[in-house]
């Protein structure tokens, strides 16, 4: 299966809605997996059948013999392209950053170089007898981060 034209095919059938490309994965037993987004509302099961009729439409089972699954990203795995990032500012994310550290805050701007996030956390200002909360803005690029996710939780 050559992947350029799978993804082509996926594009296609994506054009002109408010659905993205979030991942292809094809290995040597050509086992494929799809995961794809929306920008506007949550992706259904109608929606993975949807693209899995499309994609087998386009590829005969009998010439390329693969299997497929077709699903959504996920809300809490980690964000693959920009649009996930873009479609997220404004809400609550764990970014985990190459040098080790974890920081929790609010996507607050995205950019194509990187991003921002509004963390509070505890500092002790001069002459102060206890910590305050602090809310700041740290900026990442994306080479900076192993991964960034949705924060998940459970009310």
């Amino acid at each position: 299966m050559q992947k350029n034209a799978l993804i082509g095919v996926i594009e296609a059938w994506m054009n002109d809605s408010s659905f993205f490309l979030v991942d292809v994965r094809i290995n040597q037993n050509n086992d494929i997996v799809v995961e794809f987004e929306s920008d506007s509302e949550p992706v259904t099961i109608e929606d993975c059948i949807a693209l899995t009729r499309h994609i087998e439409a386009q590829f005969d089972r009998e010439v390329e013999d693969y299997s497929l699954e077709v699903g959504s990203a996920g809300f809490g795995q980690a964000f693959k392209v920009l649009r996930q990032y873009e479609m997220n500012v404004g809400e609550a994310v764990d970014v985990l950053a190459r040098d080790g550290k974890k920081w929790t805050g609010i996507l607050c701007d995205v950019t194509a170089e990187g991003f921002g996030l509004e963390v509070t956390r505890k500092v002790k200002l001069p002459d102060a007898k206890k910590p305050v909360l602090q809310t700041e803005t740290l900026h990442f690029t994306y080479e900076d981060v192993n991964q960034v996710k949705n924060v998940v939780t459970f009310s």
